[in-house]
């Protein structure tokens, strides 16, 4: 039986320290609640689920590595969830080791994937031949230092904040291979109503392909193309039931109370097997979608007008 909802707790990737938890630092509504440290994506998601938190903050794409897999995964495969906020979050990194250690000391990196992924230039370039210890997140790399075992790694890249938390000192700054890098991260509740578009818009939503055909994914993209829906994100995930079975994560411009988008939605509700709506919220740059005035929503509406008057046998040469 679910856990009764907390107003007050909010969950991030922790520890304390993480881009995540900076993330949540920018909702006005968490300040002055609990804030619960997690694991993963998969804990930060069930904990909303079964009502220990309100929401939970995750991270969804970032500007150099493109989606976060784990994060689109599970929201495909969670029921019941809706995205009801964005955050950007700037990226960098340090290498940092314990007292003592110096960077040619270094043979072995603690470090979250994607961080890894991100830093890789600078780390072939100043450690060729260093091995690499996945972590739990950015912080919990530096943190794993201090473990007590055998294969403990040397140095870990961590978030640049990372020696307010732990005695360590920072071997290099600004590692990350692009300097503009950006993390976006979503607060993800259980299913409410959707609010009112702002004109600031941007829907996300999961789509699975009919049949692997010819032509299916152009079919697809039309449902947009057709309605003057711009796209800003599409990334293809395996369903996982059979080999060349495909979801799409999307993210298009505008919200779902927009005519364009609604009617494009009922397109793409028509041509796939599955549709999953995760919300329409604010864009956190705050840009105004700009769309072709074709496709205003009074153009939308009269074409329904007009239908519904022929349907009623009103005369009309229009």
């Amino acid at each position: 039986m679910p856990e009764t909802i907390s107003d007050e707790t909010y969950s991030f990737l922790g520890p304390a320290g993480t881009f995540t938890e900076a993330a949540l630092a920018q909702v006005s509504a968490a300040a002055g609640k609990v804030w619960r440290a997690v694991n993963n994506v998969g804990e930060a998601l069930d904990d909303v689920v079964a009502g220990r938190s309100v929401a939970a903050m995750i991270a969804i794409e970032n500007s150099v590595e493109g989606g976060v897999s784990a994060t689109q995964d599970a929201l495909a495969n969670i029921p019941g969830l809706r995205i009801i906020g964005e955050y950007l979050v700037p990226v960098n990194f340090v290498l940092v080791a314990r007292p003592g250690v110096a960077l040619p000391d270094v043979k072995v990196v603690n470090a979250h994937p994607v961080a890894y992924a991100q830093c890789h230039l600078w780390l072939e370039q100043n450690l060729p031949s260093h091995g690499h210890i996945p972590a739990s997140s950015n912080v919990a790399a530096a943190a794993r230092l201090f473990d007590d075992e055998p294969g403990v790694a040397d140095a870990a890249i961590a978030p640049p904040g990372i020696t307010a938390h732990h005695d360590l000192e920072v071997l290099a700054t600004g590692i990350g291979d692009n300097p503009n890098a950006v993390t976006r991260f979503v607060l993800v509740s259980r299913t409410v109503p959707t609010p009112p578009a702002t004109g600031a818009d941007k829907t996300s939503i999961i789509v699975e392909l009919p049949s692997d055909a010819p032509g299916a994914l152009l079919d697809l993209l039309e449902q947009f193309a057709t309605r003057g829906v711009n796209l800003s994100l599409i990334q293809s995930r395996p369903i996982g039931d059979t080999l060349g079975r495909y979801r799409f994560v999307i993210d298009l411009d505008g919200h779902i109370l927009d005519e364009r988008v609604a009617d494009a939605l009922l397109g793409l509700k028509r041509f796939s097997p599955n549709v999953i709506f995760l919300g329409s919220y604010p864009r956190a740059d705050n840009v105004h979608t700009t769309f072709d005035q074709r496709y205003r929503d009074d153009v939308f509406v009269e074409a329904r007008d007009w239908l519904r008057g022929l349907i009623s046998g009103e005369t009309d040469r229009g």
